[in-house]
């Protein structure tokens, strides 16, 4: 990817990197965004703690990532099926990815030392899923997001560095 960019845009700067260990010095940031990567990560506590790290006195975090809820917890097994089947895109598809509960998100953001922690459910239609499905997904997220929020299938964990 880093080798597309530099064709694409030679006169950028780029930066390779791991969540765990940012290559950055401390208190750099005012904020941090992370849209869904978070799932995928094996130490998911020490990506945290390098985020506060980096970022200044009073700076905001927002990771959004998947949550667990009924309909999350069956993926897995919907993903094999399908693969069984042979059916391409059920989903987006398994990569040993983790769903997080509210909790959860709240405790590793609690415990990396964030505060002023909120926690949001959300949802948003993946644009890689089967017509029917994508086109499904896209008509209930506004309903499910005001009014059955559990049921969102992605997860936001907001918090701020003390200042």
């Amino acid at each position: 990817m880093i080798k597309k960019a530099c064709l694409r845009y030679p006169d950028l700067p780029y930066i390779v990197g791991n969540a765990e260990y940012l290559p950055f010095e401390s208190d750099s940031f005012d904020s941090i965004a992370s849209l869904l990567a978070f799932s995928y990560l094996q130490r998911p506590d020490m990506s945290l703690k390098d985020c506060l790290r980096v970022l200044v006195p009073g700076g905001r975090l927002a990771v959004c990532t998947l949550g667990r809820n009924i309909f999350t917890s069956s993926l897995p097994a919907l993903y094999s099926i399908g693969a069984k089947m042979r059916i391409r895109r059920v989903g987006v598809g398994s990569f040993d990815e983790h769903y997080y509960s509210a909790m959860e998100m709240y405790d590793l953001l609690d415990q990396a030392g964030f505060e002023e922690i909120e926690i949001y459910r959300c949802s948003f239609a993946h644009f890689n899923m089967a017509g029917p499905l994508f086109m499904i997904a896209k008509k209930v997220e506004s309903f499910i997001e005001d009014n059955v929020p559990y049921l969102a299938y992605n997860l936001i964990g907001a918090g701020k560095k003390p200042e």
